[in-house]
Formats: structure tokens, sequence, C-alpha cells
């Protein structure tokens, strides 16, 4: 009776000088540009999703080949490069997949403004991020898709950022380049011509949640945790423009105009449970294996596992798809 007494006091006192605050894990997520495609995360971190999970983010920009790098070596938790997540895992990297935020790809092939269409382009340059990234996969399948050979036909310059690209755009370095939106809409307004979207000629799915696999085997309640926080951030993008658009504008340091611009072209691509479409899980694998000159099949359960999906869905009351 006297141990039951002392707990309820204890209890009353923590009540009354209030307990004090639950420690926050801090976790690092390496995303490729501060852009519209990659807001799911800082949506999250703004609109408080990662502190109602218990969870301190910092969010650091990386281009493709060195996020894959940290995320491989554990210098950062997670990263939202699913193409380089896939083919990292093929690679042998302790990598995987374990939720998806885009369906599709928001790649656009912006030209200089004398070229008409794609068949115009060969025996041209085209800017690319780095070679076996997503960028470059959308292009080239973009380019193959209009009978243009990449690997023939294409001289391709691995620039990194799409600050670089676009530099290397206007100054003629390059014919052609591959970028994300809002750099999309700001070039056509300077006179650059968009020949082609990538979400226009095929279901490919482009960003999503990648982690380590010792991470998967030590911390699985924490990248539950993430997932749930990254399912509320996709569906509050996909139902609230204005505070979107202001979390793009303040983040990514891009104009109102082309916020709202970005905005409208994409946000049906943010997926609202975090799902992977298989259809479109077997088109990454066959391109990273092209990529990577690997013959043998390549089994969805070697890149991805959605098991904490699953249960990050059931948790928030999502049916899964």
């Amino acid at each position: 009776m006297r141990t039951i007494i002392q707990s309820l006091v204890t209890l009353a006192a923590a009540i009354l000088l209030g307990a004090p605050a639950m420690a926050l894990d801090r976790i690092r997520v390496a995303v490729s540009n501060p852009n519209m495609p990659n807001l799911t995360v800082a949506m999250a971190q703004k609109n408080g999703f990662f502190k109602d999970e218990t969870l301190e983010a910092e969010i650091i920009r990386m281009n493709p080949n060195v996020g894959i790098t940290a995320l491989a070596t554990g210098d950062v938790d997670y990263c939202q490069l699913f193409g380089a997540v896939v083919g990292g895992a093929i690679a042998g990297l302790p990598v995987r997949i374990v939720a998806g935020y885009l369906d599709n790809w928001p790649m656009t092939l912006i030209a200089q403004p004398e070229y008409k269409s794609i068949k115009d382009l060969k025996g041209k340059t085209l800017g690319i991020s780095s070679f076996g990234a997503t960028p470059d996969v959308a292009a080239r399948m973009m380019l193959k898709r209009a009978g243009v050979d990449p690997e023939k036909e294409i001289k391709v310059l691995a620039l990194g950022s799409d600050a670089a690209r676009l530099t290397a755009l206007t100054q003629r370095v390059v014919d052609v380049v591959v970028i994300s939106p809002p750099a999309d809409a700001q070039m056509e307004k300077q006179g650059y011509r968009i020949l082609a979207r990538a979400y226009e000629l095929f279901s490919f799915p482009y960003l999503g949640l990648g982690t380590h696999t010792r991470k998967i085997k030590e911390k699985p309640d924490e990248i539950r945790r993430v997932i749930k926080a990254t399912i509320r951030a996709n569906r509050f993008i996909r139902d609230n423009r204005d505070e979107a658009v202001h979390t793009l504008i303040g983040w990514g340091k891009v104009e109102r105009e082309f916020a709202y611009a970005s905005y409208d072209a994409l946000k049906n691509l943010f997926n609202a449970d975090g799902a992977v479409p298989e259809d479109g899980l077997k088109l990454v694998i066959e391109q990273a294996r092209r990529g990577a000159k690997v013959t043998r099949e390549v089994a969805p359960n070697e890149v991805v596992d959605l098991s904490f999906l699953r249960e990050a869905q059931a948790e928030l009351g999502i049916k899964p798809r």
C-alpha cells in the first residue's frame, strides 16, 4: 500500500512540477536539391511532423553520388534518392528503399531555343547531375522514347547541381539539360524550350526514403516514425497549396510565381500513402541493372523493405494500395 501511495505522490509531483520534455532522436536526411520534388522532408520539418514522432531532422543538400555514399557509410541516416538507392543496393551497398514519396518523375528536358524536338539533339551535348543518378536515367529514357540513342548520338556531361546545369545551359556549354521544377518554368520564361516531361511519357518512381540495412536491424521503430511523419507531410502538401508554396519559397529560395507553377505541375505526383508501385519498381530495377551491367535477375526484396511502411500505414489508418 505504501508503495502505491509513494508512486501516486511521485506522479502527482511530476504533473505539478512539469515532467522533463522527451528527448528527440536526431536524424540526418540527404536531399539532392531544395526544390519542389524534395519538399516532403522540408514540410515534415516545418510543420512539426518529425517532432510529433520525437525526431529532430537535419536536412542536408548533397549531390546524388555524394548522398548515396554518405548513406552507405552511415554519415547520413536517410536520403530521398530512389533510383540511386536501388542502384546502390544492386551493386552490393547496404542500403534499401523503405517508402515512396513521388510515384513519377518531374524531370524535364530543357534545350536551347533553336531546338524544336528531341530528334534535333542528335550529336549534341546533354547536362545531367551525375552518371547513374535519377536525372541521368530519366533523360536517357526520354531520348530513347524519341528515337535518339543516348549512348551513341549524345555527349553527356555530369555537372552536379541544378544551378550548375542551368549555368552550363545559359553559357552554351551544353545544348540541353535535364532539370526539376521550378527551373523548367523559369528557363521557359527566358526563351529556352521544353522538349519533354518524363511524367507525361512513362510511370517511374522518383523519390522515396532510403536507409542503411544496419538501421533496419537496429532502429526499426525510428524508421516507422520517419515514414509516418513523411506520409503526413505528403498529404499536407497535396491538400494545402498556399502553405506548401510558402514552405517552398522559404526553403528553396524560389520566386513566388515559379513556386506556384511548380506546385501546380507536381502536386499530384506526391502520393498519399508512401507506397512503391510494383510495376514502377520493376522498371527502376531494370534500368539500374542495365546501368550497372548486371545480368542476373534482381528480386524486389534485394532493394526494398516495405515492412515498416505497412506498420506506419496501419498506425495512420491508411489502407495499403
